[in-house]
């Protein structure tokens, strides 16, 4: 599989993709999309600097969004314990997860369900919005973000439907840094429990198969970790996800 430095890597490159701000400089790396949603505002390494100096400058550079702090790997070893002292609040450990590709199986999705490339993104956006929390007000902002995206890497956007034609289920698949990361991994609320979101998660590490990637990862809840470990994923690091 590749390096974690690599999975790190990928990550940020990810979410520096919907940056709106001047680029950082590489001792405190944050981004800022203006979307009114944590996630989508933040810091994703602070290295050599001062905790207070870094607290600051960055509280200063998201002024006015909801953001988060990923203290990982990548970032001073005393990041977390000296972002609690400084006044953030830990509000989850999540495990940074990994599998190679060729080690997972392939299954048959369930019945009904068709996988496709996501042509609308007002829809695919509406959809995951739902599900990952970001408020309905917005969603027109988030939707502008993701049609103006522009990451190292290569974003698509994989819808899948029942008869209805509706979206029950999303996965954004990033390739960048030479491996798969997924994202907005998510199963509308009518339609959970029918194995959807599996079959989501399999259908992104199939293009990543067809494209010779050999390592899919991502970052997961709690409440999903279950469903990624009978896919194959395993743990090899971790985010402590602060509010600051």
């Amino acid at each position: 599989m590749e390096s974690r430095e690599a999975l790190l890597a990928a990550h940020r490159a990810y979410l520096l993709g919907w940056n709106i701000d001047a680029a950082n400089d590489t001792t405190l790396v944050t981004y800022r999309s203006g979307v009114r949603h944590a996630t989508l505002n933040g810091v994703l390494r602070v290295a050599r600097r001062s905790q207070e100096e870094a607290f600051a400058e960055a509280r200063e550079r998201l002024d006015g969004v909801p953001r988060i702090w990923w203290a990982g790997p990548d970032s001073d070893p005393e990041t977390p314990s000296q972002l609690l002292g400084l006044g953030a609040v830990l509000i989850a450990r999540l495990p940074i997860m990994a599998v190679a590709v060729d080690d997972v199986e392939p299954e048959k999705v369930p019945n009904g369900l068709r996988i496709s490339e996501a042509t609308d993104v007002e829809e695919f956006v509406a959809a995951y919005g739902k599900v990952s929390g970001i408020p309905a007000d917005a969603i027109p902002v988030a939707i502008e973000r993701e049609k103006a995206f522009s990451g190292d890497g290569t974003v698509v956007r994989l819808a899948g439907r029942f008869e209805d034609g509706k979206i029950a289920g999303t996965t954004v698949a990033w390739f960048s840094h030479n491996l798969l990361t997924l994202y907005f991994v998510g199963t509308q609320p009518h339609q959970r429990r029918r194995g959807v979101g599996k079959a989501m998660t399999l259908a992104a590490i199939d293009l990543a198969r067809q494209r010779g990637i050999r390592t899919a990862a991502l970052t997961s809840s709690a409440v999903a970790q279950p469903l990624y470990h009978r896919v194959g994923f395993r743990t090899v690091g971790s985010f402590n996800l602060m509010l600051f």
